[in-house]
């Protein structure tokens, strides 16, 4: 039903630059995404560098101050960093609101000893590098599924194609989902049905890709996409509060994942880093808050994904073969 009292959709600035006779062409209805999340919605919310209970805590209080509404919650330093206690207590908080959260598997490049990461061809990248370290995500994945984790965040091909078969042979449940982390999000449509196929249910891409890019996406696959609306610094720095709209129209099915630029790094997360994970934590609420103003005060604020959602749908596999 729609709601008689919403604004009209419309641009930023429409009507003033109109009169001005500086209005915009027509959106062409031939770049709308024609996909949406199972059950209905268009877009889902996120709220990311969720690093521990505490943190968590400052999220929750903070969404229910701001009245914003969150589907997911996600955590970058990894399952290794946090004790049992730890992750049962974050599984109990968000099972309590019925939002997913998203843990962070395994080693990855930046923090073992290899130094091609630090050259300036960046080497492998945040990769699994050699058969431990695949073996060490594989360890954090059944871990955290067996404390009651739903949704795994995954930096590696190689893992992330292990993790999907594990699903399907049900070393982790079959209703797992796997998130591809923007470490290594897709930047063109061919990559991105790659990623799907391996197994990703919800695929991050890079900021800095067009309106353009989502559009080619959308042409080739239906995954779930994540986009920092607002991107840490090391991806960027970006800021598309006022397009985000347009993302959803474009690039639907869609997280809003509500990231902070200007903020130092917190990965791995410990305790010398509490205030500042704790502050980071509460400001990314409320950037939420902001994009969602803009949302509705263009009257786009229509079609989210019921709260508690999380499947992402029928998807294109590889076969897994026997």
């Amino acid at each position: 039903m729609t709601d008689a009292s919403a604004p009209a959709p419309r641009r930023p600035g429409e009507q003033a630059l109109a009169a001005l006779g500086l209005g915009a062409p027509d959106l062409s209805p031939a770049d709308a995404s024609p996909h949406t999340f199972p059950g209905g919605g268009r877009w889902r919310t996120e709220i990311p560098s969720c690093e521990g209970p505490e943190a968590l805590a400052v999220v929750l209080k903070e969404a229910s101050r701001l009245d914003v509404p969150i589907h997911r919650i996600s955590q970058g330093s990894g399952i290794w960093m946090l004790t049992d206690a730890e992750i049962t207590e974050m599984v109990e908080a968000t099972g309590e609101r019925d939002i997913e959260l998203c843990l962070f598997t395994g080693p990855r490049g930046t923090w073992d000893i290899g130094g091609s990461t630090r050259t300036d061809s960046r080497g492998g990248g945040l990769r699994a590098r050699g058969h431990d370290a695949v073996a060490g995500c594989v360890e954090d994945a059944v871990r955290a599924t067996e404390l009651g984790v739903k949704c795994l965040l995954v930096a590696d091909e190689g893992v992330l194609w292990t993790l999907h078969r594990a699903r399907a042979a049900g070393i982790i449940p079959a209703d797992t989902t796997l998130k591809v982390s923007a470490l290594i999000g897709p930047v063109n449509p061919a990559a991105y049905a790659v990623y799907e196929r391996l197994g990703g249910d919800s695929i991050n891409v890079p900021s800095d890709l067009t309106l353009d890019h989502l559009t080619e996406i959308r042409r080739v696959s239906g995954a779930p996409m994540d986009m920092y609306i607002e991107a840490p610094d090391d991806l960027g720095g970006y800021i598309r509060m006022y397009e985000v709209a347009e993302l959803i129209r474009r690039g639907a099915p869609l997280y809003l994942k509500f990231g902070l630029s200007k903020a130092p790094g917190i990965y791995p997360y410990g305790h010398h880093l509490r205030d500042l994970t704790l502050s980071t934590a509460k400001e990314r609420v409320r950037r939420g808050r902001l994009a969602l103003d803009l949302l509705e005060r263009h009257g786009a604020a229509g079609d989210m994904a019921p709260l508690g959602s999380r499947l992402p749908g029928e998807l294109n596999r590889f076969d897994i073969g026997s």
